[in-house]
């Protein structure tokens, strides 16, 4: 399906590139949340016309994420869970977990947007973890994980 992009969208394109992709990932995903369009004729004409608003509105959204990447920049989240004399975790320490702990700290963030390389932190310590909050924003916190004997 012939899709033109109303946002920057990771490993496809730019605002504005008309581009091919599967038909499912164009009707479930990108549609539906409002990143494409499907490449008609007349969309492509609605999009010339509403380029320069919407350029605007990526560059305001773009600036707005530099500036919260700016306080979050080096923040360290402290948590605490269960863990053995060993060091190691009575479970683990999740995205959704650090998600919620920056949220108290007064950062919007998802845990969507929380990358975690080596998958869920199982052991005490400072570990360190991405957070994308925008696709060319990607700010790099750390974890530090205290245990706590059950």
């Amino acid at each position: 399906m012939q899709i033109i992009l109303l946002d920057k969208v990771v490993n496809l394109g730019n605002l504005g590139e008309v581009v091919k992709v599967k038909d499912g990932y164009a009707r479930n995903f990108l549609i539906p949340s409002g990143r494409a369009r499907r490449a008609t004729a007349v969309a492509i004409k609605e999009f010339e016309v509403k380029r320069a608003e919407l350029e605007k509105t990526a560059a305001a959204k773009l600036a707005e994420m530099q500036a919260q990447g700016e306080k979050l920049g080096g923040t360290t989240v402290k948590l605490t869970q269960k863990a053995g004399v060993d060091g190691r975790l009575f479970g683990s320490v999740t995205n959704f977990d650090i998600a919620q702990e920056l949220t108290k700290q007064g950062f919007a963030v998802t845990k969507a947007q929380i990358r975690m390389p080596n998958g869920p932190l199982k052991t005490v310590g400072d570990h360190a973890v991405s957070v994308a909050l925008h696709t060319d924003v990607t700010v790099d916190i750390t974890v530090t994980v205290y245990g706590e004997t059950a």
